[in-house]
């Protein structure tokens, strides 16, 4: 049987289509079991009983950022997460959640239990902020 060339290039596209939809599915399941997602509101409503903990880089963070959170970069999560209390929720957030789910699945592997993320990340956060100068 030959294949043209455009028949291995939609072979090829499809494999890649194919894989690219199964790492999306891990990541999506591996957030869906490490932790919990919360609206906007949900968020707002508990988190002065939590560590807010955005995982976007420190200039994002220098930009603007959830008013009482604290910056630990996604890039450096897996060295500083053990600065991160057990024994208090701990909400996260990135621009959007595919950071924060990450992060999340790291401290579920390490023993933490009290996990959120908030829905949409910062970029649907309707709550105060504080912005860098």
């Amino acid at each position: 049987m030959n294949l043209t060339g455009l028949q291995i290039f939609n072979i090829v596209l499809w494999i890649f289509i194919i894989g690219y939809a199964l790492y999306q599915v891990y990541f999506f399941m591996q957030r869906k079991n490490s932790a919990i997602m919360l609206t906007d509101e949900e968020f707002r409503t508990n988190m002065r009983k939590a560590q807010i903990i955005d995982v976007r880089e420190k200039n994002d963070f220098d930009a603007g950022h959830i008013l009482g959170a604290r910056n630990i970069a996604f890039t450096t999560f897996k060295q500083r997460y053990p600065e991160i209390r057990k024994d208090q929720p701990v909400y996260l957030y990135d621009q959007t959640t595919v950071m924060s789910g990450r992060c999340a699945a790291i401290l579920k592997k390490n023993g933490y239990k009290d996990i959120y993320i908030l829905k949409g990340g910062y970029a649907a956060w309707n709550g105060k902020i504080k912005k860098g100068a």
